[in-house]
């Protein structure tokens, strides 16, 4: 990669952090808002709770920690959270220097934990975040505790055909409706009045990445992750096959904690029910 991401325009960067300032107002205040200046740019971190094991959550793509916000009051009671805005991609992280491959993703990851002086880090990500976090322990598993994978995206399994489907002409013809049905579709239910949603689809328009192609690890890297590993999948997930996603995870990390959710869907915390389960297992997890 040559270039670095960046808002299309500076009245797209003022929609833009409306709608991020409309959906963090979502999450509890944040007891410190840092900014870590790293090789590669400058990440956006909060910090919640100072008590326990640090957390660190990694949101799925264009999400920003802001998609945390119903699970962070709970994870922040024990533990020290601490949520990333992925840099690379739209939010309070700032994209300064090109990434050449996945492997300096990680790096770029591993310099925040250094800069926070922190190690022994249980590493959750939803969606692409799990992806992220299956890439840190592969490349840099040094300062890493444990990886939790919430729903996580191409690491065991591709994305379903109808995600290119629903998602290309959607952001081609960049239509509200079209986005409606993409959402939809992907959350098994209407949630693109929310404001977490609609920071995500406010990303995709307002910002262009420059990162990394993200492609499934292959069989030996998998192998070599020797994390203990928690994976939650979604039952009704429809981004992906989760049973395949599962099943080959359990093959390729044995010593992985595997488990589906058979009502949840990819959005694997947008039901109390299925909230209150994840909380629980992470928080079990944990300690």
């Amino acid at each position: 990669m040559k270039k670095i991401g960046s808002f299309r325009n500076p009245a797209a960067e003022d929609r833009y952090f409306a709608a991020y300032d409309r959906a963090m107002a979502e999450c509890p205040e944040p007891g410190a808002v840092v900014n870590i200046r790293t090789h590669h740019g400058i990440t956006r971190v909060y910090r919640y709770g100072d008590n326990g094991a640090p957390i660190v959550l990694l949101p799925g793509l264009m999400a920003t920690s802001a998609c945390y916000a119903a699970l962070l009051p709970a994870l922040a009671e024990q533990n020290t959270v601490y949520a990333i805005d992925t840099l690379g991609e739209a939010g309070g992280s700032v994209h300064k220097m090109p990434f050449k491959d996945i492997r300096d993703r990680a790096c770029a990851l591993d310099d925040v934990f250094e800069r926070l002086d922190l190690t022994a880090v249980h590493l959750v990500g939803g969606s692409t975040g799990g992806w992220h976090a299956v890439n840190q322990a592969i490349h840099a598993p040094g300062r890493l505790a444990s990886i939790g994978l919430l729903d996580a995206t191409t690491v065991t399994a591709p994305f379903a055909r109808k995600v290119f489907r629903y998602g290309l002409p959607a952001a081609v013809f960049d239509s509200e409706r079209l986005w409606r049905r993409f959402t939809t579709w992907s959350a098994g239910e209407d949630i693109l009045d929310q404001p977490a949603a609609r920071l995500v689809l406010a990303g995709v328009r307002c910002y262009r990445a420059r990162v990394p192609f993200q492609v499934c690890p292959s069989e030996k890297a998998l192998r070599s992750i020797e994390l203990p590993t928690l994976a939650l999948f979604g039952g009704r997930s429809v981004v992906h096959d989760p049973a395949a996603a599962a099943a080959r995870l359990e093959s390729l990390v044995p010593h992985a904690d595997v488990e589906i959710l058979p009502d949840a869907g990819h959005y694997l915390y947008l039901r109390p029910e299925d909230r209150d389960l994840i909380i629980e297992r992470l928080l079990k997890w944990v300690a």
